[in-house]
């Protein structure tokens, strides 16, 4: 007999979620699942990459001097006489106006470039490529006074105080340089430690107020350059003192030959070891942030000040060392004013506004030691070429001051580099949250 029952109704289960993409033979049911390192991921992979490049500081950095060349060309072709002069009939002849737009610009720059890196007109190798080692004699000290604000900006200070800390050492290593008859070298040495010392006792008095009275230390440094200006300015009309004897000039003495650093492609060119000492300075300070416990506290002190004291890290002491470290680095940049630069005496404008302009230098290097190490022979070849372009096209040196302060106004500003040239918005930082529902770690944007 058979069983007429209905048959019991079976319940529908859960949906099945979709399996993992397949192959192009998925229909035959032989194919396999795309792995990470698939061709089909490739194109993600590498646009990934490509919106990190573009995105990141350095491009930033890069494009922000683009704009800034841009703009100077810009007020070159406005102020160049024969723009003027060819405007005048623009409407009739649009085509004598961009021909004497690009005959003004393009001769600055042509200029720069000369004056700064290479001189074609010279007639052999050995002569044209000193207006380079003129450029690396104007970033010598621009790099070593870099490096000094960059490394306060990593631990979270900011030293506006590099024209005091400059006075100061080269005051102090120019007093040693011209009063001692020391054999060479260890004259040298001498004048050279005592003006990085001078610059750091005049930095860590900073770090000392702040740590052990919360002052400002950007009050402070601002404060303190109008004390080693007027200090020195004193010392120098003081005869005794840094006055050269029998000078009523507020002037010292010249330095000693022994004190002097050596050249070091020979005398026809201006550069000197200082340069070799600035590269050494940068590997340290580079070694200093990386690889040391000390460089990991200032690096921790400069992200949070407040989680790094919870963690047992003497914050007070950190910002006192760290402004001696700077000072130090600053007073290397002082004493290669008057042992390197200047050397037949020098007087109260000896820091040549090398102090300011060493923050731009920290900013465009993005207080990185090697980007720092960059952006001063970048800011050495603008100080070298401006005197070729004022002097063979009659640009005026105001322009390349203007294309410095441009350069940090765009800096300050990323997201107008990303709207000039199109760029996609940084990557999101994402970390794994443990998520409250299902216990498993989900993605969050931060």
């Amino acid at each position: 007999m058979t069983d007429s029952r209905p048959p019991t109704p079976v319940e529908p289960g859960p949906p099945t979620e979709p399996g993992p993409p397949t192959g192009p033979d998925s229909s035959t049911g032989h194919g396999s699942p795309a792995t990470p390192g698939s061709p089909a991921e490739a194109p993600s992979r590498f646009s990934g990459v490509l919106r990190e490049i573009t995105t990141g500081n350095a491009v930033i950095s890069v494009l922000a001097v683009v704009l800034a060349l841009v703009a100077g060309g810009i007020l070159i072709a406005l102020t160049d006489p024969g723009v003027k002069a060819a405007s005048g009939y623009l409407f009739s002849r649009p085509s004598d106006t961009l021909q004497a737009i690009w005959t003004s610009v393009s001769g600055a720059y042509l200029a720069l470039f000369q004056g700064s890196i290479y001189n074609f007109s010279r007639p052999d190798f050995a002569s044209g490529i000193k207006p380079f080692t003129e450029t690396l004699s104007f970033a010598t000290p621009l790099i070593a006074a870099g490096l000094g604000v960059a490394l306060a900006f990593r631990v979270g200070l900011f030293n506006i105080g590099g024209r005091g800390q400059m006075l100061i050492a080269a005051a102090a290593a120019g007093w040693v340089g011209y009063s001692f008859d020391i054999p060479f070298p260890l004259h040298l040495i001498i004048a050279l430690l005592v003006g990085i010392a001078g610059g750091a006792i005049w930095g860590g008095i900073v770090g000392l107020l702040k740590a052990r009275t919360g002052a400002h230390e950007v009050i402070v440094t601002i404060m303190l350059n109008y004390v080693a200006y007027y200090l020195v300015a004193y010392l120098l009309r003081t005869p005794g003192l840094l006055q050269a004897k029998g000078s009523s000039n507020p002037k010292s003495p010249a330095m000693k030959a022994s004190a002097i650093f050596p050249d070091l492609f020979g005398p026809n060119y201006n550069l000197t070891i200082g340069f070799i000492l600035v590269i050494a300075a940068t590997a340290f300070v580079w070694y200093l942030l990386n690889r040391s416990s000390l460089g990991f506290k200032f690096r921790a002190i400069g992200e949070n000040p407040h989680a790094a004291r919870v963690a047992g890290i003497d914050v007070k002491n950190m910002y006192v060392y760290a402004m001696l470290i700077s000072g130090g680095l600053i007073g290397l940049a002082g004493a290669n004013q008057v042992q390197a630069s200047i050397t037949t005496g020098f007087g109260s404008g000896i820091d040549a506004g090398i102090g300011f302009d060493a923050i731009t230098v920290a900013l465009l290097g993005r207080s990185k030691p090697w980007g720092v190490f960059v952006a001063g022979i970048l800011f050495g070849a603008f100080k070298a070429g401006g005197f070729t372009m004022q002097a063979s096209q009659g640009v005026p040196i105001e322009i390349v001051l203007v294309v410095q302060s441009l350069i940090v106004l765009f800096i300050a500003a990323p997201p107008l580099v990303r709207a000039v040239f199109r760029l996609p918005a940084p990557v999101a930082v994402t970390r794994l949250r443990p998520s409250k529902i299902s216990g498993k770690k989900a993605v969050v944007t931060k």
